[in-house]
């Protein structure tokens, strides 16, 4: 029978997406689930696979087409009956797992949050080769760092309302104003004009793809929509790291492999739990906090398209061996472009870990509407002062990124030194290692 492959709903509210190549030619026989067609929306670039083995008679799209959902992408000559949705597979049964430290007394809550400043007018786009209208220099008082904050977010200054003495902009009026235009749909913003670089030289302009569009969208708007601070700390994992030794068999034979990051959703879950500020979001237009009862950790995955953020579901109810196989399917999903938009959604705290590459130390930004992430350096040797004298102990540094809105300074501290002393406690991770 000639089975019709429509687009499906792969992700709550897209209904578009663009096809970027087609795998497959009319005649070619395919397997159940081979890849018939790539296929990128707003969220993620993924393969769509046959929903039964048969031979392909008719393509009725090409790379380049946009298409939305339930149209008809492809013809296929099938013999059984076929599948008439993608499912996810079925999950595994959830292992019993035991408490991590437990939580220090709750803290008071956070003081009140004051309202949202009132939107502001969209900037009318500036002139070419013109930073500013001569008139934003006397009728618009701001510093210098300030009028460069401006130009940077494509803001004309001269429509920002200061909040300081004789109407005096700080950078904080400038980002609530870009809030402002960005709540209103992004106008007035990179409005800026760029220079004309090939004065000094040729260049070479390339179309951004849809993964880099997306990224750039949220990271400017995680950037301006809310305030936020990084706490830094560091962590012995000396013994971690022979308890990770010593393990390694056995996760790898339960297929997957016992890594920082594997070790890291656990300790992180265990945190959440402690402090559910932490999972949380805010919701500023009701003056409202917005807790969740479920523990979804995103993990950044670096691939030839740029970072992914997979997410884990349920993190705190599964052992690190699941936890373990689960990070590195949906790692290799992303990196051979088979993760689907649902896999990279509903996350309610992230970790990127740039160890593997380098770097002491970094400022992760907080992906809206989480309100924070934990970033990982590279560890390294260093001298320890124990008992008297200086000892050779591995230390991860780790960096925790916060909505200073809803979290404080002091919960943060002790957030991330409650994951310090988690790591540096292997013994009550063996308990989390599972069957």
């Amino acid at each position: 029978m000639i089975q019709e492959i429509r687009l499906p709903e792969v992700s709550e509210n897209i209904q578009k997406a663009g096809v970027v190549k087609v795998l497959v030619a009319v005649g070619d026989v395919v397997r159940t689930d081979q890849a018939l067609l790539e296929v990128e929306t707003e969220k993620a670039m993924f393969e769509l696979p046959s929903p039964q083995g048969g031979t392909v008679r008719e393509i009725l799209v090409k790379a380049g087409d946009a298409v939305t959902v339930g149209q008809v992408l492809l013809r296929v000559e099938t013999e059984a009956a076929p599948r008439t949705t993608l499912q996810p597979p079925a999950p595994a049964a959830e292992p019993r797992v035991h408490p991590l430290p437990s939580a220090p007394e709750p803290e008071a809550p956070p003081a009140p949050v004051p309202p949202p400043p009132r939107p502001a007018q969209p900037s009318p786009p500036l002139q070419e080769g013109r930073e500013e209208p001569p008139v934003s220099r006397a009728a618009a008082p701001a510093a210098p760092s300030v009028r460069r904050l401006a130009r940077e977010l494509g803001v004309d200054i001269a429509q920002v309302r200061g909040s300081g003495e004789r109407g005096r902009i700080s950078a904080e009026d400038v980002k609530n104003h870009a809030k402002a235009l960005l709540s209103a749909g992004g106008s007035g913003l990179a409005s800026a004009p760029l220079p004309d670089f090939t004065r000094w030289g040729a260049v070479r302009r390339e179309p951004m793809s849809k993964v880099r569009k997306i990224t750039a969208q949220s990271m400017t708007h995680a950037w301006l929509a809310a305030p936020r601070v990084t706490q830094y700390d560091k962590a012995d994992i000396t013994d971690l790291e022979a308890f990770r030794k010593r393990y390694a068999r056995r996760v790898e034979a339960a297929g997957g492999k016992i890594t920082m990051t594997a070790i890291l959703l656990k300790v992180a879950a265990g945190a959440l739990r402690a402090f559910p500020q932490f999972n949380a979001s805010l919701d500023y237009a009701q003056e409202e906090i917005v807790f969740k009862e479920y523990v979804h950790v995103g993990v950044a995955v670096d691939t030839d398209r740029g970072l992914l953020v997979p997410v884990v579901r349920d993190v705190d109810r599964k052992a690190i061996t699941r936890l373990a196989s689960e990070l590195a399917g949906l790692a290799e999903r992303a990196r051979t472009k088979r993760i689907t938009p649902d896999e990279m959604e509903g996350g309610t705290f992230t970790i990127s870990n740039l160890g593997g590459i380098g770097g002491t130390a970094f400022s992760p930004i907080v992906y809206w509407p989480q309100v924070a992430i934990l970033g990982v350096s590279r560890s390294e040797m260093q001298p320890v002062w124990r008992e008297g004298q200086f000892v050779p102990r591995l230390v991860l540094p780790l960096s925790l990124s916060y909505d200073h809105r809803l979290i404080d300074g002091a919960d943060a501290a002790r957030f991330l030194r409650w994951i310090c002393e988690a790591l540096e406690e292997p013994l009550i991770l063996a308990m989390e290692i599972g069957e």
